[in-house]
């Protein structure tokens, strides 16, 4: 039997994941804080015919993340994939931004990917095999405005993994690193992500439903590419940002505050920054009406360099 981990494997595209491995007859473990989304998803997981594991983490202390990838070996055997997709962010100007705030949020989406891949792969290279899948964005390449900290988080999990896959390089390892690119979805972060803003925070459109990241990234683990653009805006986005970025810098200061708040006012409501918020949350957020649900074809990365449209190719499952 094969075993994955999912780190914010509760909600989300982590729980949308958990669902489409252990679909696929893989035992899940998921990582993240919250006891109500953990056990949400372990029912899930188990009534989809699979063994199932939810351990209460924190992915920003990586004593724990260590601790919990050792409890999974020991009752679920080797790990096969590991997915890094735990975040949390403040959509905010930066000047908006409290120093603890900034800081709590690039520990939990940047470090908390570093401590993920640290757990996996001091295991997998022992074994030589195995594959860690970072969960990254479109945002991993393109900075936006009022998402200072997750764009930042995400540029640098880009140039922590392309280092980390030099290094396995070198050592002529097995063991594969790959990052899957995502476009706008709806998700319950959306909901509970501590924002500053005076309207209701939304994913910029088009938005798309997790089951289609959860393909994406079951397919990333199953096939040897470097990248996995998922979605054509995705694409769109990585190569006008290498081409026009200047250009991008001033559409995005006139449309990009706008186009990511709702008409509605946010009032009052409870965060993750800090602590979890209470509940079990599935896949989706609040936007269904707006999110496409479509077939995965993924824009594969092919070239190690330069980004040019002709080393952009389409592919089905």
């Amino acid at each position: 039997m094969s075993v994955v981990v999912i780190t914010g494997g509760s909600a989300g595209v982590g729980r949308a994941t958990a669902e489409h491995f252990a679909a696929q007859g893989w035992d899940v473990a998921v990582l993240a804080r919250g006891a109500d989304g953990l056990d949400a998803v372990v029912k899930e997981v188990t009534r989809l015919g699979s063994r199932a594991l939810g351990l209460p983490t924190d992915v920003a202390i990586a004593a724990e993340v260590d601790a919990a990838a050792e409890r999974i070996e020991q009752e679920f055997g080797p790990i096969d994939v590991w997915v890094n997709n735990a975040m949390t962010t403040v959509f905010a100007a930066f000047a908006d931004i409290e120093p603890e705030e900034f800081e709590r949020a690039t520990h939990v989406t940047y470090l908390g990917c570093v401590y993920g891949t640290m757990a996996a792969l001091s295991r997998m290279r022992a074994r030589d095999r195995g594959v860690i899948v970072q969960t990254g964005s479109a945002l991993a390449y393109r900075g936006i405005p009022l998402q200072s900290a997750y764009c930042g988080a995400k540029h640098a999990i880009r140039g922590f993994t392309d280092s980390l896959r030099t290094e396995l390089y070198a050592e002529h390892s097995h063991v594969r690193v790959t990052s899957v690119h995502l476009p706008a979805l709806n998700t319950p972060q959306f909901g509970w992500c501590r924002s500053k803003l005076p309207k209701h925070p939304q994913p910029v459109p088009p938005i798309y439903q997790p089951e289609l990241a959860a393909q994406a990234i079951w397919w990333a683990a199953h096939h040897r590419r470097r990248e996995v653009w998922l979605g054509a805006t995705t694409a769109a986005t990585i190569i006008a940002n290498r081409w026009v970025p200047g250009l991008l810098d001033r559409y995005l200061g006139r449309t990009g505050v706008k186009s990511q708040q709702t008409d509605e006012p946010i009032g009052t409501r409870p965060d993750d920054l800090f602590a979890p918020v209470q509940g079990g949350h599935g896949p989706h957020g609040v936007f269904d009406k707006e999110a496409k649900s479509k077939p995965f074809r993924p824009w594969v990365r092919l070239a190690n360099a330069v980004v040019h449209p002709w080393d952009l190719v389409e592919r089905r499952t």
